[in-house]
């Protein structure tokens, strides 16, 4: 199967824009949010982010051994790149970061069958400011996993790029908020 970028675009359109007024994971206020859910918990979504997900993996300057990213969020995004690597025999690991370290078991932040030193990159559904996914980084960090890059389905334009770019780590995103004929706010 080959990623249809028209089609993700259309299913996004359709039932994940949303308008009014609405307040952000950022805090921010906003006139539109984009309910990621409404795509990537959609068989057909799912399949069109995983593969235009891992395109972006396949085009990196560089390799990648495992995709993750903030639980809840992202656990459906990492699992559709893995199945479009698996589609492709790539081989691939998936892992999560919890908000919270569990309370019991093994107490962690990270799960997934990844290894300090591993090459990653954090998969998100929205980027505003990029907060939940440096907060993701920092805990790849501490696990000792060397993050390379960010990959989004939808960049907001409102400063994360730069925030991760600052950080030290490229965004690359799928659509950005100019392929829907939106704009970023004006500070």
């Amino acid at each position: 199967m080959n990623y249809d970028p028209i089609a993700l675009k259309q299913l996004i359109k359709d039932n994940a824009l949303k308008f009014g007024d609405f307040i952000l994971a950022s805090g921010k206020k906003a006139k539109y949010y984009c309910d990621s859910k409404q795509v990537t918990l959609d068989s057909e979504g799912l399949r069109l982010v995983g593969e235009g997900m891992l395109e972006i993996v396949n085009s990196l300057p560089f390799p990648i051994q495992a995709v993750g990213g903030m639980a809840i969020g992202a656990d459906p995004i990492t699992a559709s790149v893995l199945c479009a690597a698996a589609g492709q025999k790539k081989p691939l690991k998936g892992f999560m970061v919890r908000k919270e370290a569990k309370d019991h078991g093994t107490q962690k932040f990270l799960e997934g069958p990844v290894k300090p030193g591993d090459e990653v990159v954090i998969v998100e559904d929205v980027v505003t400011t990029g907060g939940s996914s440096l907060k993701a980084i920092e805990r790849c960090n501490e696990f000792g996993l060397k993050v390379k890059a960010v990959i989004a389905i939808l960049d907001r334009m409102e400063g994360g790029r730069e925030n991760f770019e600052a950080a030290g780590y490229p965004l690359y995103s799928l659509f950005t908020i100019l392929d829907f004929g939106l704009t970023p706010p004006k500070e």
